[in-house]
């Protein structure tokens, strides 16, 4: 009895790869933050209600492996970083503003309820 070989392909769902792109507590507010013109990590701390540094950085770290934003060292005493917005990252702001839009629908929803 021949075996068929079977190719198993992966189906990648554009939506579910976008959402884990930005899954994560705070990888939405870091990007706004970003967004208003705030640059570094201690900015973000201030920023953010009760973010834990080390999340922080591994949420940062994860924006910056997606693409949605980079980040640059400066060769300094005390070493400093900021990180930027991307072009793709500047393209989320964009879709965000479109959900905080009909975010705002669901709260108009929810008062008629």
């Amino acid at each position: 009895m021949k075996t068929k070989d079977r190719v198993i392909e992966e189906k990648i769902c554009p939506l579910e790869f976008a959402v884990n792109a930005i899954s994560g507590k705070w990888k939405i507010p870091i990007v706004w933050q970003i967004n208003e013109g705030k640059k570094r990590p201690s900015e973000f701390l201030r920023g953010i209600g009760n973010v834990d540094r080390r999340v922080l950085n591994q949420q940062l770290k994860e924006l910056e492996t997606a693409g949605i934003i980079s980040r640059e060292s400066f060769n300094e005493v005390p070493p400093r970083v900021e990180y930027r917005l991307t072009a793709l990252g500047k393209e989320l702001v964009k879709v965000l503003w479109q959900l905080n839009d009909w975010g705002d629908l669901l709260l108009q929803q929810s008062a008629k309820i």
